[in-house]
């Protein structure tokens, strides 16, 4: 009697003990895995903003590419209207003009040139406007039209978005004001290449008008521009 008593206390700790066993087992694996799948946030942690960091840092083609983007001409534009191709495209010119002239009135300490380059923003910006109003009332709702290879667009805004805007950039004094009487004479004889394309071209007597203006004002301008860097340069 006793022999079983014994026996069956044995067997009960026998029991106690391997449930104990398991459980701890049991515990250990599951903090492991715990363990392992933090490990596994955590890495994905890390390498998310590894690559979040690197998404951030500077790219050096991000600014290429974007510049890029706007020498492209836009879908189906040379399948536009010519005068709507006009309206988009000289649009497009004149604000890189204006863009242009601003750096002139930030960066320039010729009194001269900035009265001029303001000139510029006015005069533009006041085509610009003119021609957006054409755009409404006789292309409501068309598609973008600019079309970089309009006769004087493409060499303008290569110059434009090139080595030689950043170059102007970096400069200053006399140095930049060189520059950007270069840069805008340029840009300049790019629109009068338009201009008179359009009067060619152009169905609207409008754009017309307006084609002589640009060539009679910016012609005009070229002129000034060089004699400033003739007489600049002494």
């Amino acid at each position: 009697m006793k022999i079983a008593f014994y026996l069956g206390l044995v067997l009960t700790f026998a029991l106690v003990a391997i449930g104990a066993a398991c459980n701890q087992t049991a515990t250990v694996n599951t903090n492991s895995s715990a363990n392992h799948n933090g490990m596994n946030a955590n890495m994905a942690n890390h390498n998310s903003m590894s690559m979040n960091s690197n998404s951030a840092m500077a790219d050096p083609n991000h600014g290429m590419s974007e510049m890029m983007s706007k020498m492209k001409s836009d879908p189906n534009a040379a399948s536009a209207p010519y005068d709507l191709q006009f309206i988009d495209t000289m649009s497009a010119h004149h604000q890189s003009a204006v863009d242009m002239a601003g750096m002139a009135l930030k960066k320039s300490q010729n009194a001269e040139l900035k009265t001029f380059a303001q000139k510029i923003i006015d005069d533009q910006q006041k085509e610009i406007a003119q021609m957006k109003a054409w755009r409404e009332k006789w292309y409501a709702g068309k598609a973008a039209a600019k079309n970089m290879e309009m006769s004087g667009m493409m060499d303008a805004m290569k110059m434009i978005m090139g080595s030689d805007m950043k170059k102007m950039e970096d400069a200053t004094g006399k140095d930049f004001d060189s520059m950007f009487l270069d840069m805008m004479s340029a840009h300049h004889a790019g629109a009068v290449v338009m201009a008179k394309e359009a009067l060619q071209k152009a169905e609207h007597p409008e754009i017309k008008t307006l084609a002589n203006q640009i060539i009679k004002a910016q012609e005009a301008e070229i002129k000034e521009m060089a004699d400033w860097k003739a007489k600049w340069a002494k």
